[in-house]
């Protein structure tokens, strides 16, 4: 059943082919945001080079984005629902290409950072906000079908374009332009937007959000990030403190979206194991494959000596082939072996890839050392990332779908941040001791690398433990969670943007679980 998207405040889509113009605009503003998740992997040892980042503090440039991005996706995916779909889509645009002008005549390390920040929150308002509006533009299952196709097809290359662009620029022109490149993408996208998207006025600000949770919930994983990054700069103390008031936040985001009345989260969700196993896997998964995209990238220009160009052209299989299993042997892999079976073989293959790179030595090779990991990865990403959303779609009745999905994309940023601030950290850390203990230069980063790879391999292996422990059919965890709200929840009669985008994102990969998941909760039903 597609994901609908109407409400009294929006007039209906008519059937013309400015649906599709819509769909070729709210296609480029994604890219622009895919391409700048990949496009700085390449360029990072140059950016390092250029404005002194130490190691652990170089992945800044990675999470300063990913952090509000993953923190504020579902308050401003709220707030679009709130002021109109199509206004904060173009406000991101606007917001996000503003940001990247910053961080193109960044000449220190605090602008650059804090350029990335604001990019992060204008690549959230625009996330937000897109599929929601697709999913409104074709409300037929036949033709959302084939949008989804395309709007995923866009996101995989996307992610090969990004990384080979990422190599050229930094190689011909500098860094910079990487940044810059953004500026009149962002400019013709938001002209677009403003011509050719419907407007739709939303139900009001009146309507309110949960402003303190999101503040609270930005400001854990901000805080969490920042003491594993710090871990090895500053005294136990110190980061026993930091350990304690994150703590802190997150339980006060616990207790705030059990009182709010219209909460970001609502708590009973978790009472399913089949979702809460499923975002628990995804963050292990995660949080191991980003590490790989990030200190994969470190290893081939500092170890085997690649040119960022080189190093662009090396990941390019990587994106391509999860694009490609994506898109063609998802859905029916999913139907004849089920979602458990196929998430199972997908860790399996992501964790054999791990291992693979935690071999990889000082004087390796592409051919021999990387390029089969990277292909297991790929392979195994592309089975693992379609079974484990499927697994959490079935923790969900209908009307829950899209915040359940809403929560799922959320703690997929969270992974990536986490992962990539402790294995930056630990290969870091590692590299330095052996640096000062007179081994050379090459050969500590390779041990350094090593250990964050070996470290990434038990990542993994945690979620394939987890996935087999938790998610197995006919453990007697509960396929859907109880719609009734809880005493102090307001029941919202639209769904936000973020979720109803999430859910949209999914629907596809997900079918074979959810058609089981309605089974049973039409057995269940009164």
């Amino acid at each position: 059943m597609p994901f609908r998207t109407e409400s009294p405040s929006e007039p209906p889509v008519p059937r013309t082919y400015s649906r599709w113009a819509s769909l070729v605009v709210l296609c480029a503003g994604t890219l622009m945001t895919i391409l700048d998740g990949n496009i700085v992997t390449v360029a990072m040892p140059a950016i390092q080079s250029d404005l002194g980042f130490s190691g652990p503090g170089l992945a800044w440039v990675v999470n300063a984005y990913l952090i509000p991005f993953g923190g504020l996706l579902l308050l401003v995916g709220r707030l679009g629902d709130l002021v109109g779909r199509r206004r904060m889509f173009a406000a991101g645009l606007v917001l996000f290409t503003a940001a990247s002008v910053l961080c193109g005549v960044a000449t220190g390390r605090g602008l650059l950072v804090a350029a990335r920040a604001l990019q992060g929150v204008g690549g959230a308002m625009t996330s937000a906000v897109v599929l929601g509006m697709l999913v409104a533009l074709f409300p037929e299952p036949r033709e959302q079908a084939r949008a989804i196709a395309v709007f995923s097809a866009v996101g995989a290359a996307g992610g090969a374009l990004g990384t080979f662009l990422g190599g050229a620029l930094t190689q011909t022109v500098g860094w910079h332009w990487i940044f810059l490149i953004n500026l009149p993408i962002g400019v013709v996208a938001w002209l677009a937007a403003i011509r050719i998207l419907a407007p739709d006025q939303g139900v009001g600000l009146g309507k309110g959000a949960d402003y303190p949770g999101a503040a609270l919930v930005t400001g854990a994983l901000m805080l969490t990030v920042y003491t594993i990054v710090g871990t090895g700069d500053r005294n136990p103390g110190t980061t026993l403190t930091l350990a304690v008031v994150t703590l802190g936040l997150y339980v006060g985001f616990v207790l705030r979206q059990a009182r709010a009345a219209r909460p970001l989260l609502r708590l009973r969700l978790f009472r399913s194991r089949a979702l809460s196993g499923a975002n628990g896997v995804q963050i292990l998964m995660v949080a191991g494959m980003f590490g790989f995209q990030y200190i994969g990238a470190l290893y081939l220009q500092r170890v085997l000596g690649y040119s960022e160009l080189a190093t662009g052209t090396a990941f390019l299989p990587a994106p391509i082939a999860i694009g490609v299993l994506m898109l063609t042997l998802s859905a029916r892999t999913l139907a004849r072996f089920g979602p458990y079976r196929v998430l199972l073989a997908g860790l399996v293959l992501i964790t054999g890839g791990m291992a693979l790179l935690s071999r990889a030595p000082a004087d390796g090779s592409y051919v021999a050392d990387v390029l089969p990991a990277m292909l297991l990865l790929a392979a195994g990403f592309a089975a693992a990332m379609p079974a484990v959303t499927g697994l959490a779609m079935t923790g969900a009745r209908e009307e829950d779908a899209g915040l359940a999905s809403g929560l799922f994309n959320t703690t997929q940023v969270v992974g990536g941040s986490l992962g990539l601030a402790a294995l930056t950290t630990l290969a870091a850390s590692r590299t330095e001791r052996l640096t000062g203990e007179g081994e050379g230069a090459v050969a500590a980063m390779a041990d350094g690398y090593r250990l964050a790879f070996t470290v990434a391999t038990g990542i993994t292996l945690a979620a394939l433990v987890l996935a087999a422990a938790i998610l197995r059919p006919g453990r007697g965890h509960v396929p859907h969670v109880s719609t009734a709200p809880a005493p102090e929840e307001t029941p919202e009669p639209v769904r936000t943007s973020a979720e109803e985008a999430a859910g949209a994102a999914h629907a596809a990969d997900a079918k074979p679980a959810s058609e089981a998941g309605r089974q049973v909760r039409a057995k269940a039903s009164p």
